[in-house]
């Protein structure tokens, strides 16, 4: 399920991402008092944490909070607005400070991991589509605080713009397959490790020459190792995977440094 930010009204989720009414309550007749666009917001994501995209509708934000749906569109025109205000606001939650003592690399793994961690928590962000963005003070928060650590390297901004999409594609790409894993247990009620366990005795029966006929990911299964370490096999992987590719691109930004900085 692929949501796109940014098809509601534009004024009216402009002015409610960057205007005063966010957070701000109703007052005088209408409303009852007490319901705000921060609550709406707040209660809706909880819900997109808990349930998924799917379960997101005005009808459950009201039920949440103990309103109806129509209540709501008092403070937020619809669902569509409603997803940038959620989008943006879980973006802010992002820390804009990291540890620059040990050099723009150091920073610049802190603020992967943080991204991580906020994608993990928050999975129904990568649901939402980057193609549309909603331009809120949230997802320019994102931009500024990559685009300053990574500045940090020295390279001029047009470079460091391209390192910025690669990193967060890496950790957006990465965490989806760990997001996925979690959800897949939970959807189908069955364990990574059961799924897996049926399919390869089946594999190994109905295809027994499969090691003749694929030999380079035949010898990948021979030479890699894989402990039982309690975590959850594909979410593991997601987390080397996210490891390794950030420590290639960091390798490359260290190269073109040194090529930027000239003979020595």
């Amino acid at each position: 399920m692929v949501v796109f930010a940014g098809q509601g009204d534009a004024r009216r989720s402009m002015e409610l991402l960057w205007g005063p009414r966010v957070g701000a309550p109703r007052t005088g007749p209408g409303p009852k008092p007490g319901l705000s666009v921060e609550a709406i917001v707040a209660a809706a994501i909880e819900i997109a944490d808990a349930e998924g995209m799917a379960a997101l509708s005005m009808r459950s934000v009201g039920e949440r909070l103990g309103r109806t749906a129509m209540a709501l569109y008092t403070y937020v025109p619809g669902k569509t607005e409603l997803v940038d205000l959620m989008y943006d606001r879980t973006l802010g939650e992002l820390p804009s400070a990291y540890p620059d003592s040990g050099g723009w690399r150091v920073s610049a793994l802190a603020l992967a991991d943080a991204l991580w961690d906020l994608h993990l928590r928050h999975p129904w962000l990568l649901q939402v589509s980057p193609a549309r963005p909603v331009l809120g003070p949230g997802e320019f928060h994102v931009q500024e605080t990559l685009l300053s650590v990574l500045a940090t390297t020295g390279l001029p901004l047009t470079r460091v713009r391209w390192v910025v999409s690669a990193l967060f594609n890496i950790v957006r790409g990465s965490v989806q397959a760990a997001a996925e894993s979690r959800q897949a247990a939970t959807e189908t009620g069955q364990s990574e490790e059961d799924w897996w366990s049926a399919r390869s005795v089946l594999l190994g029966e109905l295809v027994p020459d499969l090691p003749s006929r694929f030999p380079t990911v035949a010898r990948l299964g021979e030479e890699g190792t894989f402990e039982a370490t309690g975590e959850a096999y594909l979410e593991r992987e997601a987390r080397l995977s996210f490891e390794a590719g950030l420590e290639l691109l960091l390798d490359g930004v260290d190269a073109a440094i040194v090529k930027a900085s000239g003979p020595r």
